[in-house]
């Protein structure tokens, strides 16, 4: 029989599970979407509903974006479709990523025979995939297809079949995600999983017999080969540099010129290990003693903690010889090392786990308050547009950002000549102007400063 103080702890875990899901879906629209990553996804969502291409994301309008493929703009454009503009509802959707994730994992621990509560919670407040959990970026949706992927393996591999096709499809996502790199990071779990666990020959002939290959696949290109193909129909050239330039240039040349959207992250070769390390925080600090616990209990790792630790590991083996990387690059292993973690646990409970989620989930509500108390004024320019009379027309001069045209709506156009202001300062306009280039022009000598942040100024034109 199931103990009562079984069932207190059990009652106990499920509300602090949802104490702190809540305050990260409360958390979404308590802060500005900020550049330039959130933003520029964000507003890639506010281009795809404004002009009703769905087919090819767009990085300004008429300017096709290859640097990814379009899940995350479409989960974001759906929010947008079903509530409005806002920062909620493009963050919403990738929230729900991260549940499903949840979802996914926790039925893999009930195989494996440990807690899906404390699995969730650990999982939830691992620093990276707290704050990716209703994060505009692409890492999510990745992460999503890679755990569908490896979820659906594992239980595929012993012997529920069905769960191989939900596998690909899984890949599949993870292709609309990200691109061939879900691909890269399967082959990088599974393949040393396989050989350390059955040696180099006998998993190869066991691969056929257990796991849908031919059809798998068969599945995995009908759902996602269409969108690749229209792509580069529709804008010819894509495939090209999707392929070739981010997925193989961006990896070997850390100084790459030809990225069209931006700069290229170039860190120091095995850099990141020093991200997994800090991103998985604070549960990091207990992988060395959850490896020593489950070398003891069996004198060797058994076949579901070898899983476990390849699945960690994939994402930092891919990217230990790359230079542009960034600290998310980790987040697809997470729920490998999560599942780990509770399985050196099972049957016991992890130290502190409660007290220790609740402390994140109180550090996250803290960070949204220090942003909102000055850093997301300068990274993001919505306070600046907040202060504007909505009936005068805004304008940027020389350069905008992507915070600024998602939260005008796209109506905040930009000015790159002293002609073009010319010709609209005949009426009443706010003019944002960087500092740096305030004093360029005598025109703005005649204007008011209506608000400013250190980089910029909000100048009244024209009255």
């Amino acid at each position: 029989m199931i103990s009562q103080r079984s069932l207190s702890l059990t009652h106990c875990s499920f509300v602090v599970l949802l104490i702190i899901l809540c305050v990260r879906l409360i958390s979404l629209s308590l802060y500005p979407l900020m550049d330039t990553t959130e933003a520029r996804y964000g507003e890639m969502a506010r281009l795809m509903v404004d002009t009703g291409n769905w087919l090819t994301p767009q990085f300004d309008y008429g300017v096709p974006f290859w640097g990814k493929p379009p899940l995350h703009t479409w989960m974001s454009a759906v929010g947008i479709k079903l509530l409005g503009v806002s920062e909620f509802s493009v963050r919403l959707p990738h929230w729900l990523a991260a549940v499903a994730v949840l979802i996914l994992v926790s039925y893999l621990a009930k195989r494996v025979q440990v807690s899906a509560l404390q699995l969730a919670i650990l999982l939830t407040t691992t620093i990276v995939f707290y704050v990716s959990a209703g994060s505009v970026m692409t890492d999510m949706a990745l992460t999503l297809g890679m755990t569908l992927a490896m979820v659906g393996f594992y239980l595929c591999w012993h012997g529920k079949y069905l769960w191989g096709y939900l596998g690909f499809v899984g890949l599949a996502i993870g292709l609309l995600a990200k691109g061939p790199v879900v691909l890269v990071l399967m082959v990088l779990a599974v393949g040393p999983w396989l050989i350390w666990q059955y040696g180099l020959i006998k998993p190869w002939r066991l691969l056929y017999t257990k796991v849908p290959l031919l059809s798998g696949f068969s599945l995995l290109l009908l759902l996602s080969l269409p969108w690749f193909l229209l792509a580069e129909q529709a804008t010819p050239g894509f495939l090209h540099y999707f392929i070739v330039g981010e997925h193989w240039l961006r990896f070997v040349d850390s100084g790459w010129q030809g990225d069209l959207y931006g700069s290229a992250h170039d860190e120091v070769r095995g850099t990141i290990w020093l991200f997994f390390a800090v991103s998985a925080l604070p549960w990091s600090l207990f992988i060395p003693r959850a490896l020593w616990r489950l070398w003891r209990r069996e004198r060797g790792f058994d076949e579901a903690t070898k899983f476990f630790i390849c699945w960690m590991l994939s994402p930092l083996i891919l990217f230990t010889f790359a230079g542009n990387i960034l600290p998310a690059y980790v987040l697809p292993g997470i729920p490998g090392m999560g599942l780990l973690l509770v399985y050196a646990w099972r049957g016991e409970t992890i130290p502190k786990l409660q007290a220790i989620a609740l402390g994140v989930s109180g550090l996250l509500l803290l960070a949204v308050i220090i942003l909102n108390l000055g850093p997301a004024k300068e990274k993001s320019d919505k306070w600046l547009l907040a202060q504007r009379a909505q009936d005068i027309a805004t304008y940027y001069w020389l350069n905008s950002r992507f915070s600024s045209r998602f939260y005008s709506q796209g109506k905040a156009e930009l000015l790159q000549g002293e002609q073009e202001l010319d010709q609209v300062m005949k009426v009443p306009l706010y003019v944002i102007v960087s500092r740096e280039h305030l004093h360029d022009l005598t025109l703005f000598s005649e204007c008011i400063t209506a608000a400013e942040t250190t980089e910029k100024s909000l100048l009244l034109c024209g009255k």
